[in-house]
């Protein structure tokens, strides 16, 4: 949407015009006034027979005049009543007439006077501030138009630069007229794209600040001004009262009637019913969508600055002016807060307070923006197909190796161009920034922790370098202990904890590969190691031949990685016990599919010991990646039998692997299918009672598993079940989810979770009663025939599967008990273990003691033989 604030002050319109109207009702009545009191004094001169008309014409003119929308007037009452006790007193004043002339009729000249004044004053002001917002609104229409238009060039350009380019090649000086025009176009589109973007942010606070501050402030100003004025007028008032009363008793009482009749008047009520119409609904600005919807580049983003190589120094600039503009207007701020005494000083305080706030908000902007940056290299803001220097390549005579365009065939990927002169200054050209500077002998260049702070006492840091200074390091990168390969972010902020500690890791940007330093230092900052056209490594200091040695130098030496960060490394941070290095480990051949990647069988190279490891798309999210790596971090402290054991995770390089032992009868629900006409009752029990082992165990330790299914269990060559596939797991007692259903197994889940996202291991007893049903159902699809909304229905009204074929009374009395609605009717995994392990032993092939349900009367030979060979 775009701004849609433009009517904002027409919305104040009503209650101003009314105010308006009131005030020159009472210009009008105070002339009215005046009238009287000297048709009064005249009339007191000439006696009795003109008093009775001029009370007529105040009772004519003066009395309803006042009696306004949006309320009745307090000061019209009270002149009403004046008139009334005025015509019974006409015939006593004609001593006081002097002096009413003289003091009350000229003071009441200068209430009508002020009274103009205020009126004016109000007008002006108010048209002003809407004159103010109105041109605000008006500049964002402008800037709109403007951003249209550059928006238009910006793919007329691209239009004409991509037609130029796959007709004519990379060549050709009319490509690069044409090209130069397509970068112009797009340096100009972000610029209006954050004009606008600053636009908008003014006018936000511009609208909060008219509706919320400015206008009621304004309107309290003048309110305090019209109350002044009411309460010289009453003051005028009370005086023609006092001097209109006559000495006699008689008309002691008709003056005393005449004091009272302005009790009425209250200045601080005549105006709240105008005053409170200035509060006036929000109204919504926000960035039109449609704008960036035709940035083909995708750089471009609703209210977020566009931050890039094409926009940086703009933005600083904008920065440092605005910046600028704020301490004046804190100065000026500073400067009127001793002013209060002086006219209209608060109102214009509150002015310079509503334009800190929009000169910050935009500050706001602009740091949030360069703080998301970091510290790392800037975007390319012009998708622009370019050769960088990094890509640039020396062969041994001298020419120039430049790569390809991705869209360019293979055929024309590489040309050389022969060394002349002017090659070959551009290739000094190109070096020259990047020259080595002299870097003073680091000794050994040996970087090391103390020993105190590394586990099993690792060295952190220890890097080889030639005896005349920094030279090439015996370690591979990889071999580096504080070399963590490609660790997300999460887990870089898990490991770095103190101010100093660091690590490098690598990661993927645009498609390629970048090595990171990460660093705790304020916060996570993450630099990007720059490679020169030497292929040595630098940050801002000198240039080295290894990413170790860089290290090396820049731990040695304690000097600030980047003179903006002020990062300074001190402690490396090595690589955990159960990370291994991606060589390590052989994938032989592939035996499934995950959520996140498929499944190998392996071989660790170090013990020549068989593993099963799952695998990481390099192409998923970095939220699914950081949920693969959760299972590796839940798996790596338990130790069970019935609980499939972590061997350890790679993150050394692309992809990610989760490392666990590989356990050959594979999964649980296939084993069951295909060996269901070979499984005896006390095979099936037995892996009731191996996944409750495995279960109470992970209650123990305060793990829900959220999808405990057969299919998530696996089978090894002895038949033991174990608990696997913890990718929903959570540490927890409770767990509430609020992200919605999209992967929960509804037919294993329990109601509470379904219905409310509440999680605890007593929703895994239901999911465990689900999976002894899948047991002696020997692979089963549980509410077979009813879709997912069926099945939850038709649990909710109390409907529970009936026992397969074959199951023992007290095992489908056990499942019921797991089935239970109400979670706290539900039995622990203790209990369920401990009834497993009774009816194991209770199965004993020499006398059977257990009722089976709908079960067959005959006993296999071969199910005695496989339970001794069990035992």
């Amino acid at each position: 949407m775009g701004y849609t604030g433009g009517n904002a002050t027409a919305q104040g319109k009503p209650e101003y015009e009314a105010l308006v109207g009131r005030q020159e009702a009472e210009i009008r009545m105070l002339e009215v006034m005046r009238r009287c009191v000297t048709s009064k004094l005249k009339c007191d001169r000439e006696y009795a027979a003109s008093l009775s008309a001029v009370c007529a014409l105040g009772f004519k003119c003066g009395g309803g005049a006042v009696d306004t929308t949006p309320g009745s007037s307090l000061m019209a009452g009270a002149w009403k009543r004046l008139l009334d006790e005025l015509d019974a007193a006409s015939r006593a004043i004609r001593s006081v007439c002097d002096r009413i002339e003289k003091n009350t009729l000229d003071r009441i000249a200068g209430i009508c006077a002020e009274k103009r004044k205020a009126k004016k004053a109000y007008q002006d002001e108010y048209n002003r501030i809407s004159l103010q917002y109105n041109n605000l609104v008006d500049e964002l229409a402008r800037k709109k138009a403007d951003y249209t238009k550059h928006l238009e060039t910006y793919r007329s350009m691209r239009s004409r630069f991509e037609e130029h380019f796959f007709k004519s090649g990379r060549g050709g000086r009319k490509l690069d007229d044409v090209r130069e025009k397509y970068q112009r176009a797009c340096r100009r589109l972000h610029l209006v794209h954050n004009e606008y973007v600053l636009l908008i942010a003014e006018a936000q606070e511009s609208e909060k600040d008219f509706q919320t501050v400015m206008m009621p402030a304004f309107m309290q100003h003048h309110k305090q001004e019209l109350e002044n004025i009411i309460a010289d007028w009453k003051n005028a008032l009370t005086e023609l009262a006092v001097q209109w009363n006559p000495a006699s008793e008689e008309f002691v009482q008709i003056g005393l009637r005449m004091e009272s009749c302005t009790d009425i008047i209250q200045p601080c009520e005549e105006y709240n019913d105008y005053t409170k119409k200035t509060e006036r609904n929000d109204v919504e600005i926000s960035f039109d969508d449609a704008l960036v919807q035709g940035d083909t580049s995708g750089h471009l983003q609703a209210n977020q600055l566009a931050v890039d190589n094409l926009t940086m120094d703009w933005v600083r600039n904008k920065m440092t002016e605005l910046e600028t503009r704020l301490k004046e207007c804190q100065d000026a701020i500073e400067t009127n807060v001793d002013n209060k005494s002086e006219n209209n000083s608060e109102l214009q305080l509150i002015e310079l307070k509503s334009e800190e706030h929009r000169l910050q908000k935009q500050v706001d902007v602009i740091k949030k923006a360069l703080f998301e940056i970091g510290c790392e290299e800037l975007p390319s803001g012009c998708d622009l197909p370019s050769l960088d220097i990094n890509d640039i390549e020396i062969t041994v005579d001298g020419t120039l190796k430049r790569p390809s365009l991705s869209n360019v065939s293979q055929a024309s990927s590489m040309m050389t161009i022969a060394t002349t002169l002017a090659t070959s200054s551009l290739v000094d050209i190109l070096r020259k920034p990047f020259r080595r500077k002299s870097v003073p002998n680091s000794g050994n260049g040996n970087l090391s922790m103390d020993s105190n702070s590394v586990q099993n006492n690792n060295s952190a840091i220890t890097t080889t370098t030639a005896s005349s200074g920094i030279g090439s390091s015996v370690k591979s990168l990889i071999e580096e202990e504080w070399f963590h390969g490609v660790l997300p972010r999460e887990e870089v902020v898990r490991l770095l904890t103190k101010e100093g500690d660091f690590l490098v890791r690598e990661t993927t940007r645009n498609d390629e590969n970048q090595t990171v330093l990460s660093v705790c230092w304020g916060g996570h900052k993450h630099f990007i190691v720059q490679t020169t056209s030497e292929g040595e490594f630098r940050f801002e200091g000198p240039s080295f031949p290894t990413i170790q040695e860089l290290i090396t130098y820049q731990y040695q030496s304690a000097l600030p990685v980047t003179s903006r960060s002020g990062a300074i490394l001190r402690q490396p941070i090595p690589r955990e016990r159960w990370e291994l290095n991606n060589d390590d480990v052989l994938l032989l051949e592939k035996i499934g599919r995950g959520n996140f990647g498929d499944v190998y069988k392996a071989r660790l190279r170090s013990t020549n010991k068989e593993a099963a490891v799952k695998t990481c798309r390099v192409t998923v999210p970095d939220e699914h990646k950081k949920k693969f790596l959760q299972e590796g971090r839940i798996l790596k402290q338990y130790d069970h039998p019935n609980v499939v054991k972590l061997i350890g995770i790679c993150v050394q390089k692309q992809p990610i692997m989760i490392v666990m032992e590989l356990v050959a009868g594979g999964s649980l629900l296939s084993y069951l299918r295909n060996n269901s006409k070979t499984l005896s009752v006390i095979q099936l029990v037995s892996m009731c009672r191996d996944a409750a082992a495995g279960m109470m165990y992970l209650e123990s330790k305060n793990c829900i598993h959220r999808d405990l299914a057969a299919r998530n269990c696996l089978v090894d060559d002895k038949n033991i079940v174990k608990i696997s596939d913890f990718g929903m797991s959570r540490e927890e007692e409770e767990y509430i989810v609020s992200d919605g259903m999209k992967q929960i197994p509804i037919k294993w889940t329990a109601p509470e979770a379904l219905n409310f996202g509440k999680y605890t291991t007593l929703c895994d007893v239901w999911s465990y009663g689900v999976l002894c049903w899948e047991i002696f159902a020997k692979g089963g699809t549980p509410y077979s025939g009813l879709s997912n909304s069926k099945a939850r229905e038709k649990i909710d009204t109390g409907y529970r599967m009936p026992a397969p074929e074959g199951t023992p009374e007290e095992i489908y009395r056990l499942m019921l008990q797991c089935w239970q609605y109400q979670p706290e009717n539900r039995p622990h995994f203790d209990s369920i273990y401990a009834t497993m392990e009774s009816l194991v032993k209770s199965l004993s092939p020499v006398s059977p003691k257990m009722r089976i349900v709908d079960g067959s009367k005959s006993n296999d030979i071969s199910n005695v033989a496989l339970f001794m060979l069990r035992i």
